[in-house]
Parts: structure tokens; sequence; C-alpha cells
């Protein structure tokens, strides 16, 4: 079933049914409705969830321990690779390891939402999808915030701040894109030919930084450039990439906006001259070894059949999930 379409007569003729006066009919059908919207709402969420392509979702079943187990080398030893010149008479030494773990706790999400029996007896379906609409926005919205707190978090504890001081105020330059990539390589560890070596591969900031490309002069972009630029659309084209890292403009980043906020005020995180005013993230997602989000239940929806006595029906639904960052030096925290 769509959200934004008419559903078919059975839906309709269920959403009638669920306001009969006979209860056990009435709350048999919220069953079944329930279960109707249970997996397009489901998906609504995976869609919607801007976390959702940082974070490697891992399925646990109930009761499982969400332990991940850390690299055997640990961060800063990537160099520490031995091998050895073995004498014609000898043995080969010996070097014991012990792999370690981190535990990422889950916790439960809830979020429900609920409307008179009259407009079901009406069968006004578009109140019922607009009211499914919220109950998915409020998923939504906490996976959001809770993913990006935790991206916020590591990159505060990581104490590495990246800016171009020859920048005018608030302007994000292709120079500054250039400082994240050698800050980023150069504080990832490892050599040149180590595994997984650390990479930037994706900038968070806001829409009017990004705005800023189109507005780069000529001593920034090459006319060719500068045309491609201005016919390229927001979803794809020149200006979702620069040397190869994407950009991604997020609304809830820029001056006054709801991260840039967390992470000034709840982290006391800080930005560089005094006349920065964004904040942008860098990070590498070049491999799928740090940022993690165990679940161990997937929203679930069930219909609320304690509202019947005061003519209304509901939904809510629950969920368990977790937020974690592995390795810090995936994240880089910048300014402009």
């Amino acid at each position: 079933m769509s959200f934004l379409t008419k559903p078919d007569e059975y839906f309709i003729e269920l959403l009638r049914r669920s306001a009969d006066p006979d209860k056990n009919i009435s709350l048999a059908a919220q069953d079944e409705i329930a279960k109707a919207i249970q997996t397009p709402l489901r998906e609504g969420v995976l869609s919607g969830d801007i976390a959702s392509s940082i974070f490697e979702r891992m399925q646990f079943e109930p009761g499982m321990s969400t332990e991940y187990p850390l690299d055997l080398l640990s961060p800063g030893d990537e160099d520490d690779h031995v091998a050895y010149t073995i004498p014609n008479h000898g043995r080969i030494p010996e070097r014991a390891v012990e792999g370690d773990y981190v535990m990422i706790p889950t916790y439960s999400i809830a979020s429900a939402i609920d409307w008179t029996l009259r407009y079901a007896r009406e069968a006004r379906w578009d109140i019922v999808a607009r009211a499914t609409q919220v109950l998915e926005a409020g998923f939504v919205k906490k996976m959001n915030d809770d993913g990006w707190h935790t991206v916020l978090a590591a990159g505060v504890d990581r104490n590495i701040l990246v800016y171009d001081a020859d920048a005018a105020a608030g302007q994000f330059t292709k120079r500054l894109v250039s400082l994240l990539k050698v800050v980023m390589r150069r504080n990832a560890g490892g050599n040149t030919a180590s595994v997984k070596q650390g990479r930037l591969t994706d900038i968070f900031l806001s829409p009017e930084g990004v705005e800023d490309v189109r507005n780069w002069g000529v001593d920034q972009l090459d006319e060719m450039s500068r045309r491609e630029v201005y016919v390229s659309s927001d979803d794809g084209g020149s200006l979702t990439r620069i040397f190869g890292v994407n950009l991604h403009a997020l609304t809830e980043f820029g001056e006054g906006q709801e991260y840039q906020t967390y992470y000034s005020s709840d982290l006391s995180g800080s930005l560089g001259p005094s006349s920065d005013v964004e904040l942008v993230i860098g990070l590498d997602l070049s491999s799928n070894d740090s940022f993690v989000m165990p679940v161990k239940q997937e929203v679930t929806i069930y219909a609320d059949d304690s509202l019947h006595r005061q003519q209304r029906a509901g939904l809510y639904g629950t969920a368990e999930i977790g937020f974690g960052c592995l390795d810090n030096r995936r994240v880089l925290v910048g300014s402009f």
C-alpha cells in the first residue's frame, strides 16, 4: 500500500470495519491495518534516514550480545608489520596476539499516532495515510539524530579541526577540500600500501556551503568546469563531487541549525578562526569498519487496542537499535 495513492477497495473496507460497533470486529480490522502498513512504513524509514548511508546495519537476534571484534592491530600500530630473517639453524619467532572487542548498547525507540473512529467510518484513507506518515517521520527523526550525534561526538573526541585560513568568512573553498583530504590521510595511520588506508570519501555540509561552489570564480575553476557546475542539478553531476569526494548538503547543517548547535552547545565543539561560522564533517566511508548500527528489532507496528473507549483508533511502533563509531579516525571536523 502506498501512503500517497488511494488504496484498493479491500483496504477501504478494512478501514470502515475498524470503526465497527462490535469491538471484536473493529480490533481485528485494526490489527490487519497495522500489518498492511508495517512493510511500507519500514521501507519509508530506511529511505528517509540520512544516517543509513553512513552506518552499516547489522541484524542481531534478541538476546544476542552486540559485540564487535576490533582489529588485532591497535590504532596507531599499522606500521608494526614484522617479518624476520631466518638463519640456517633456528625457528621463526613467535608472536602471540589476542583480539579485543567493543560492545555497542542497543535501546528501544517508539512512536504512536491515533485518529477518531469517525474518520474510519467515513473511510478517510487520506487522513489515516497522513497519520501514518507522521508515525514514520518520528522514527526517521530519531534515527537521524542518534546517528549524527554519534558521528559528531566521535569528531569532537578526535580533537582535530581543519580550516582554510585564507578563505573569506563563511566561504567554502576547494582548498578546504584539499586540506581535509590531506589531513585525513596523514592521520589515518599506516603507510602508503597499508590495508584499508584511510582516505576522505564524503563531505557533509550545509546547503549554503554547497551553493558556494556555484559562485566559485575563475580563480577557483576553469570555464569548462564552471559551466558543468552551472548546468548540474543538486542530485547529480559535477556539483556533488570534487576531487573524487562526494558532497552532501544537509539542512541540519549551517549557522544556527540543529546539528551545528548540538556540536557547539551540547558537545562544546569549536570552529576554526573567529570568522568561521559553519561546520563541515569529512568521513572515510571506503570500508565498513567503523560506523555500525546493531539492530535487534526492526520497526514493528501494532494496533493500539486501548483507544476504543475514547472512540479513537491508532497505531504504535517500536524498534531496538544502537549506533557506534569503532574508529574515530574515520571522522574529521572542519569549518569555514
